[in-house]
């Protein structure tokens, strides 16, 4: 009796320890498949995130223009390939790889901070070119009535670029695109003589001053990635009119936001590229009559050499004579140059 209740207690023992490693295997195997598959899911978004950091490709502005009015059957009029390249630079920020991402709340956008400070430059132009429309380049004059789709579009362009819903960024920037459409339909057809374009030299360098008031402030903190002590030009004048005490202040880049700024000049620089290769087009007399043909393919020039590949994976910020690159500087150098060339040819605009 005693050997059969034995062999009963060691029977449950031994069921017991079954179950117990039972479970103890799934328990296991659960936590390995797990790793595995939050393993995959990091890879996955890591590949995603450099797809989507891929930037955009160069197109082709004066080609665009043409194809874009054949298919719709326009006319290719002064204005069309200034405001055809508005659209398209618009519509690639919304359409590149991944999207729009400034406004992401799930990864990999979320992520990511150098194709949403691209997005940002590029933005920038977008927005100061739809404004120069709306108030100069479609007026007559100061007094004129502005057209109505141009005062439309502007706001929709100057929209939170962080807005995930209610609406959401893309929503907004989409129906700005729609209005540009709108105001090219009436553009091209001459029998709307509501829609015009004025291609003056005046007009122009009203533009070119936000583009060098732009180039300007991205130079300065460009240059400002490696930390630098200046005198403090911001001091206001005494009201006896003596000069001020000079004083030092030490201007630097927060490290967290090189990167930042390096990606949002060269956003600037893509989108600026194009618009002015289409400036070229739509104000080809006014240049040709100012003598600055040469100036504006200078400037698309040193734009388009800032957007070179990027070989390093991150963005270096040596010392100015060290022993590692600073890209900073490099980018520093092109904005400034393309900057020098468009305070010449708003001289060559104002008094050539």
């Amino acid at each position: 009796m005693l050997d059969w209740k034995n062999r009963a207690t060691g029977a449950s023992a031994r069921t017991a320890d079954t179950v117990e490693g039972a479970r103890s295997y799934f328990a296991g195997l659960w936590s390995r498949a797990l790793g595995v598959l939050v393993g995959l899911y990091l890879l996955v978004t890591l590949v995603v995130g450099w797809y989507w950091s891929q930037e955009p490709e160069l197109f082709p502005v004066q080609q665009h223009a043409k194809v874009a009015a054949e298919e719709a059957q326009r006319q290719l009029v002064t204005g069309y390939t200034t405001v055809e390249t508005l659209k398209q630079v618009a519509s690639t920020l919304l359409d590149k790889s991944g999207g729009y991402l400034s406004n992401d709340l799930a990864p990999p956008g979320l992520w990511l901070d150098n194709m949403p400070s691209w997005e940002y430059g590029v933005l920038v132009q977008v927005r100061d070119l739809s404004r120069a429309l709306r108030k100069d380049f479609a007026r007559s004059q100061s007094q004129s009535t502005e057209d109505a789709d141009l005062s439309k579009a502007e706001p929709r362009f100057n929209f939170d670029n962080k807005s995930w819903a209610l609406p959401a960024s893309e929503s907004e920037y989409r129906e700005g695109v729609k209005i540009l459409d709108r105001y090219l339909v009436r553009l091209a057809n001459p029998n709307q003589p509501n829609a015009q374009f004025y291609a003056r030299a005046d007009n122009l360098n009203n533009w070119l001053g936000d583009v060098a008031t732009r180039l300007g402030s991205l130079s300065q903190r460009l240059s400002a990635s490696v930390g630098r002590v200046r005198l403090d030009t911001d001091q206001a004048p005494s009201a006896a009119g003596e000069a001020p005490a000079l004083s030092e202040q030490r201007v630097a880049t927060p490290w967290l936001q090189i990167d930042n700024v390096f990606y949002e000049a060269r956003g600037q620089a893509w989108a600026l590229s194009h618009i002015l290769r289409a400036i070229e087009v739509d104000f080809a007399d006014v240049l040709a009559k100012k003598n600055a043909t040469v100036s504006v393919r200078q400037i698309i020039r040193e734009l388009e050499a800032a957007q070179e590949p990027l070989w390093s994976p991150m963005v270096l910020n040596g010392s100015g004579y060290g022993i590692l690159a600073n890209h900073s500087l490099v980018m520093a150098n092109y904005i400034s140059r393309a900057n020098a060339a468009v305070i010449d040819l708003r001289q060559l605009l104002s008094q050539g």
